[in-house]
């Protein structure tokens, strides 16, 4: 493999490279594993880099967007 640029990869790559990164994420028992694979599912359908979807998560928290209501998965 290339490298993780979505152009030098193949869907499966990315699957691999998500779940490699991620851990288990058949197995999660707290809930949090779950959020963090549909988090990555543009990555892994083609559409957006990993560049891209970490930078659109952090700007959440930079720009003070933590509302109670907000998507997240894993209890605070």
């Amino acid at each position: 493999m290339a490298g993780y640029l979505i152009k030098d990869t193949t869907r499966e790559e990315r699957e691999r490279i998500v779940e490699e990164s991620i851990g288990n994420i058949s197995g999660s028992c707290d809930g949090c594993m779950a959020g963090l694979a549909e988090m990555y599912q543009d990555y892994i359908d083609g559409k957006k880099e990993i560049r891209q979807i970490n930078m659109e998560f952090n700007a959440r928290y930079s720009k003070g967007n933590m509302e109670k209501d907000s998507t997240r998965t894993c209890p605070v």
